[in-house]
């Protein structure tokens, strides 16, 4: 278990730590049903899908971050929700994602925080959950980060290759934190604010029809795409016959 160096309130659990003798009293009566969780992410996010529409697992990010052990549960308990309390847990972790290794690199994009809500009953917390990813979203985005709401119901949102299938179906309630990919495009596209935030870290990313795709999304809202950061050539010695060559 991994507690927050500045708000010991905030603490977020391994997979190991779901098996561990004693138990952690914070996860006391909730251990099967985040294990729960876990098998999920093994069993569904992990693997192909009859209805994804595409080849591949559900989720391409999910089994690297179990590997590299940087897949993260965190629990918000209780039957009821205090929402200004939910937003201010969640941006705490927010907060504590950004800071957790890995924290830039291509390992990066697999570390994942999911926080739960464990003792919400399903009927109760799918509204909640949804309206917390629609209210929080932009802030998100604003930080290259990307929230993700799932519960039972499942979320009204279809696939991306097949928008009959939806994906965001979970055994608890969650909503999950992770690093803003390229690929993210089709899920800020429809909104000015998100879409400002994906073309400020990749207007230009991925490929040609991606790009093309991106461009036409920003002229339609009337943003302007960033032009490309070029980087200086990087200062390279002369080698003795350039030398010569160049004072003769």
């Amino acid at each position: 278990m991994l507690t927050h160096p500045d708000r010991p309130g905030l603490a977020l659990f391994e997979a190991a730590d779901l098996v561990a003798e004693p138990l952690h009293p914070r996860i006391d009566g909730i251990a099967d049903r985040l294990r729960g969780v876990i098998r999920w992410a093994r069993e569904y996010l992990c693997e192909p899908h009859p209805d994804l529409g595409r080849k591949g697992p559900v989720c391409p990010y999910a089994q690297g971050s179990l590997d590299r052990g940087i897949f993260y549960l965190a629990v918000y308990r209780g039957s009821t929700v205090d929402l200004v309390e939910l937003d201010e847990l969640l941006a705490g972790y927010r907060d504590w994602f950004r800071r957790l290794d890995p924290i830039s690199g291509p390992a990066a994009q697999f570390k994942t925080i999911l926080v739960t809500l464990p003792d919400l009953a399903n009927e109760t917390a799918r509204p909640i959950i949804d309206a917390a990813q629609e209210r929080l979203k932009p802030a998100y985005t604003e930080q290259g980060l990307m929230i993700g709401e799932f519960h039972d119901g499942p979320p009204a949102k279809g696939g991306l290759w097949n928008p009959d299938f939806l994906p965001l179906n979970s055994p608890l309630p969650l909503l999950a934190v992770r690093h803003m990919v390229a690929n993210d495009f089709p899920f800020l596209a429809d909104n000015p604010v998100t879409l400002a935030a994906y073309l400020r870290h990749f207007a230009h990313a991925g490929s040609v029809g991606l790009r093309e795709q991106v461009a036409a999304a920003a002229g339609r809202f009337g943003l302007t795409v960033p032009e490309p950061r070029t980087e200086p050539a990087p200062l390279r010695r002369m080698s003795m016959s350039e030398r010569i060559e160049k004072v003769s």
